[in-house]
């Protein structure tokens, strides 16, 4: 009987959406000192995807685009929310968690928010049964006693008057930031306890390793890489700890986890930021650095272990692939930009799509097509500050020359003129939310 409720029972669903992490930053990814046994294992056990790209370069609309399976430009949601914002994610956009709701499953978000703070923005308002987190970045709130690179360089608790919610309520302000990851994982932890007989999606979104970097006293000095490994090890203990969790309750087959980042490294940071490994600059550019992220995707009895993909996939493809293995089905009233990647994880197709567009804010700023990517801007260090120049175009072969190095548009003119047709079809038919 046991094992038929099993095999009646729908998948859980299970995102854990790191922060600033970058595409070079792990083990099973290449770096040298950073130990991540964890997710390398997980990994191992999974599908690791080397062409998995975020939905925009900056923290509020790559979550945005996660939860509605929708260009950030769609909602609105083209730049970072700050504690003054008076604006959040759209009342009439349909978020993945009230999608699954619908099929019966529990929700929560355990992490950080960052699509409003104001009551009727938090995510209680956007399907979620329970929040337990950030509204914001773990960088706002600042207290004016300290400049803001010494309070980066020099962290402590009380620089950032962060809140820390539970639901509606402020539980703790500043937050202790030492303690937020292994707190995150035990908030996890418990709801998976307490919806282990039905299915339910959870959302854990780690505030680590965005700026200012705080580990916990277990994990701090820990790691060869300083205080960015201690956090990036604490991360990876995370998981392992949600992982472990899963397999004890029985939950390892009617589970998916995904692990992903939001965008790409904060490289201004230095030291204190992450690594793009052989990928071209990192958070708020559209080069690969900004987009392509490290992406795992875990299923026991489903995904056959050990798979290394380079499919394209996006962010944004979460969405259908969630509400279909759900049971729902996509909104008809609304463009929606992902697709379903339930195909790829099951071994049935070794693709679902061949173009990929990369926003700056509102614009679009390059676009690939299969092995091929146009930058339409003239890029620059940083995305927010390129000019858009329709007539010179960059373009990259990345199956070749992946950290965009070497312009080819001028030996490739036909390629150059598809991509612009591509562009100009597809603005054609954007509507844009102010």
């Amino acid at each position: 009987m046991c094992a038929q409720r099993q095999k009646l029972r729908k998948s859980n669903i299970v995102v854990l959406f790191a922060d600033d992490l970058g595409y070079g930053d792990l083990g099973v990814y290449g770096y040298p000192t950073i130990r991540t046994p964890n997710l390398d294992k997980m990994a191992a056990e999974g599908i690791k995807f080397t062409q998995f790209y975020s939905g925009a370069p900056l923290c509020t609309s790559s979550r945005a685009a996660l939860l509605t399976g929708r260009f950030p430009v769609r909602s609105g949601m083209t730049r970072v929310l700050f504690p003054h914002s008076a604006t959040g994610l759209p009342a009439p956009e349909i978020t993945l968690p009230e999608a699954v709701r619908e099929q019966g499953y529990a929700t929560a978000l355990i992490g950080k928010w960052h699509l409003g703070h104001r009551p009727q923005d938090l995510p209680a308002q956007h399907g979620f049964d329970f929040f337990y987190g950030l509204p914001y970045s773990n960088d706002m709130d600042r207290s004016q006693t300290r400049s803001f690179e010494e309070a980066v360089r020099n962290p402590k608790i009380e620089s950032f008057n962060l809140p820390l919610m539970r639901n509606q309520d402020v539980i703790e302000r500043p937050a202790d930031q030492r303690t937020l990851t292994k707190r995150y994982t035990d908030e996890s932890i418990r709801f998976i306890q307490k919806q282990k007989k039905k299915p339910f999606f959870l959302y854990l979104a780690y505030t680590m390793p965005h700026v200012p970097l705080f580990a916990s006293d277990s994990f701090k000095g820990r790691s060869a890489r300083g205080r960015y490994g201690d956090v990036v090890e604490e991360l990876d203990w995370s998981v392992g700890k949600i992982l472990t969790t899963l397999r004890k309750l029985g939950l390892g087959k009617p589970t998916l986890v995904i692990f992903i980042s939001d965008n790409g490294p904060a490289l201004d940071y230095r030291l204190g930021g992450g690594s793009a490994g052989l990928l071209r600059k990192g958070k708020g550019t559209v080069f690969e650095g900004g987009m392509r992220e490290p992406a795992i995707a875990w299923w026991p009895g489903v995904i056959a272990p050990g798979r290394v993909t380079p499919t394209i996939t996006s962010l944004m493809d979460i969405f259908p692939t969630s509400v279909e293995l759900a049971g729902g089905r996509a909104s008809s009233d609304r463009q929606m930009d992902g697709v379903s990647l339930l195909p790829v994880l099951h071994g049935v197709r070794d693709s679902v799509r061949t173009m990929l567009l990369y926003y700056a804010e509102d614009r679009l700023a390059a676009i690939r097509k299969g092995p091929w990517k146009a930058h339409s801007e003239t890029p620059t260090d940083n995305s927010n500050n390129a000019q858009e120049d329709s007539e010179r175009v960059e373009l990259y072969q990345l199956e070749w020359d992946p950290a965009e190095q070497f312009d080819i548009a001028a030996k490739y003119p036909e390629i150059v003129a598809d991509l612009k047709r591509e562009r100009e079809a597809h603005l054609a038919s954007m509507r844009a939310k102010p």
